[in-house]
């Protein structure tokens, strides 16, 4: 490998890899640099110990979480969020460990392909772990949420965010074989051209059994930051006057959509908020899903989505079944406050909710349900599965609604990462999305992943669409995680190749350093 043999140009190489990956998410959009990350990241490691494999992990990482997670800290601080980013970068030195231990034995067979292609199977396993552990895992900045606007963003279709990255990274080892080979992976490029050509085989719907008429209210707030709902009754109020706005334009809704936080003041509670709520209703004269914070159960509180409907009654509710820990909960208080009193802001933890919700709207063009999910838990994978399978066995078409407040995140990032997320989801999900939050970005995801355009951040708005409503399972809903566990089942295969290698008197069993150059053979040249 030449001067990429030492230390420093492979950390650098690591660097790069990061920074690119960075670059490939909003607002940068540079989302095809994802593959170049990738392959800068895979030669780095290429034919090296675990302990510098984890080391270029952690490097990789850092580079590409910082930056990119750089809005978790605008309000709190440098250290929750420097925080954060470590934590995540330590998922990708585990896999650069991993890698390392794993692929040395091949390329010491001289298996060079299958050696590379260990590094779209791990980065698939490295997403999953990091979406899963610990507390539920964070699943952001994977790979699959900065493709939304290339073709790879179909193959969600077919096995959702993880087979994005699958895809991407798998592009990636031709160009990781060329340069550790000097010699052009003719394999390796088929298998990468099928894998990128093959996106514009994968079918997307761009049409459903019905439409509906949908508004959404971005109410705005009087300040960004942690105290964005100090004038809680103001947010209320901004978002009833939204919902006047668009009564006075629109008489023919089937649906409004209000943000998450968008009433802070308990409407199930307090009579000033209820009649505030009462009083859209009024106006508009069509249902009306809001964003609450409910009183209950004592002492914590809930994050909910509340169903209203003309002609009174209590209203329907989804309560947020993934509350996002060090932000609506803190686990293990006492240990963290060690670290930083910043934990102190979550004064009041949120409860958990324990089912899925599909609210039943009765359109002008037909009946439909709207799935409610809450701001981060678009994110989750098995999730975001698990309602659109429960709507569907309603026998309706639907509508998936992400409602969300990206206030405490200011002129940041997140905003438009988090709608990339939503773009990626309507594609997997073959459904449309409605997707608001209290100060922007927000708009509307049709079932190919396009958009309508967006609002602006911290503005008042309220965008209105004809959105397509559709029913039916994608391959994706219907295979569930098959890509992780398809992972998972050649890494196994690869450690127990690994583990008969090294069995004594096995040919292979021999010391190695991390100086030695892999065995080169007719494999080699032609990428095999």
């Amino acid at each position: 490998m030449g001067v990429i043999e030492r230390l420093p140009a492979r950390l650098l190489l690591a660097l790069a890899g990061g920074l690119c990956l960075w670059l490939s998410f909003p607002d940068h959009d540079l989302a095809y640099l994802a593959i170049v990350g990738v392959a800068l990241v895979g030669i780095s490691m290429w034919d090296v110990s675990p302990r510098t494999g984890a080391l270029l992990g952690l490097v990789a990482g850092v580079a590409c979480f910082l930056p990119t997670l750089s809005w978790s800290g605008i309000f709190v601080g440098k250290f929750p969020w420097f925080a954060l980013a470590i934590t995540e970068g330590l998922y990708v030195a585990a896999m650069g460990a991993v890698l390392a231990a794993v692929q040395r034995p091949l390329l010491r067979a001289g298996r060079l392909l299958p050696a590379a292609l260990l590094v779209p199977v791990l980065w698939v396993l490295q997403e999953w772990t990091r979406g899963s552990l610990p507390y539920g895992g964070f699943p952001w900045a994977r790979i699959a949420f900065s493709q939304a606007d290339t073709p790879f963003a179909r193959w969600a279709a077919i096995g959702g965010a993880p087979l994005i990255t699958f895809v991407v990274a798998l592009i990636a080892v031709p160009l990781v074989l060329l340069v550790v080979t000097r010699r052009l992976p003719v394999v390796a490029m088929v298998v990468a051209l099928v894998a990128g050509l093959g996106a514009f085989a994968v079918p997307v719907p761009t049409s459903g059994e019905s439409t509906a008429k949908v508004g959404l209210v971005q109410g705005n707030v009087p300040r960004p930051g942690l105290n964005f709902n100090a004038e809680r009754r103001k947010v209320l109020d901004n978002h009833v006057a939204g919902t006047e706005a668009l009564a006075e334009r629109h008489h023919d809704l089937d649906l409004v959509i209000w943000p998450e936080n968008s009433s802070d003041i308990d409407p199930l509670r307090n009579p000033d908020a209820k009649a505030q709520v009462q009083r859209a209703l009024d106006a508009v004269d069509t249902p009306i899903i809001v964003g609450a914070i409910l009183d209950e159960p004592a002492p914590a509180v809930s994050n909910a989505s509340l169903f209203y409907q003309p002609g009174g009654g209590a209203p329907q509710r989804y309560v947020k079944q993934h509350p996002v820990p060090f932000a609506e909960y803190i686990p293990h208080r006492d240990f963290y406050r060690l670290f930083s009193s910043k934990v102190d802001l979550v004064r009041v933890g949120f409860a958990k909710g324990d089912r899925n919700a599909a609210f039943r709207v009765e359109g002008r063009d037909g009946s439909f349900t709207a799935v409610p999910t809450i701001c981060f838990e678009v994110a989750y994978d098995g999730l975001m599965r698990s309602a659109v399978r429960d709507a569907e066995a309603k026998g309706e078409p639907s509508l998936l609604v992400v409602q969300t407040n990206n206030a405490t995140f200011g002129y940041s990032a997140e905003s438009t990462q988090q709608y990339a997320i939503s773009r990626i989801r309507a594609i997997e999900h073959g459904r449309s999305v409605a997707h608001v939050s209290t100060v922007g970005v927000s708009g509307f995801v049709n079932p190919d992943g396009t958009s309508t355009p967006t609002t602006e951040l911290f503005t008042a708005a309220q965008p209105v669409d004809d959105v397509v409503l559709r029913s039916g399972l994608t391959l994706s809903d219907r295979l569930g995680p098959w890509v992780e566990w398809g992972s998972a089942l050649l890494l196994l295969i690869a450690v127990a190749w690994r583990l008969r290698r090294a069995r004594p008197g096995s040919l292979d069993n021999r010391s190695t350093d991390d100086r030695r150059p892999p065995v080169q053979s007719e494999e080699a040249s032609t990428g095999a």
